[in-house]
């Protein structure tokens, strides 16, 4: 018969003694470190998840604070341009107000500068006018008038034409 297909009992339970003692022996020095760096590799494989969970929720959190305070400076920019508006239209209101104001007292000041003159070439004609009154009046009463008779007839001259008026 052939060897391999015939049982001997003694070989088979050596076989199975050696079965048994390599199984314990791979269990102790093989499994439990193999268990051992699976168990590691799991806990890093799950903290590395946990990490990358947190990260992610990190840039999220990150990413609605960076919307929320690029939302606030749109709305300060906005507030900075309309405040710079109405104060430029403040400003020139200001300006034309100003610009107003000094136009007016510029007239005002030609107004005024006009009477003056007006005024001095009135006195400066009357003056002229009494001076040419007294010489004529002198050559015609051939006599010569002094300047207080000349006023003296001017005031009764410019009384009897204000009372003439009224």
């Amino acid at each position: 018969m052939n060897p391999l297909v015939h049982v001997e009992p003694g070989l088979f339970i050596w076989a199975i003694v050696v079965f048994l003692v390599l199984l314990a022996l791979l269990t102790k020095f093989g499994w439990k470190p193999l268990l051992e760096a699976l168990a590691a590799r799991e806990e890093t494989i799950r903290k590395s998840l946990d990490h990358a969970q947190k990260t992610k929720e990190e840039l999220e959190r990150v990413q609605q604070e960076s919307a929320r305070i690029l939302q606030q400076a749109r709305i300060d920019a906005e507030g900075v341009l309309s405040r710079s508006r109405s104060d430029a239209e403040r400003l020139g209101a200001e300006l034309r107000q100003k610009a107003r104001e000094e136009s007016d007292a510029i007239v005002r000041n030609a107004q005024r500068q006009i009477q003056v003159e007006t005024r001095r070439a009135l006195d400066e004609i009357r003056n002229e006018a009494v001076d040419l009154s007294v010489t004529i009046a002198g050559k015609l009463l051939e006599r010569h008038v002094n300047r207080q008779d000349n006023e003296r007839l001017i005031d009764q001259t410019l009384n009897a034409i204000a009372a003439s008026k009224q």
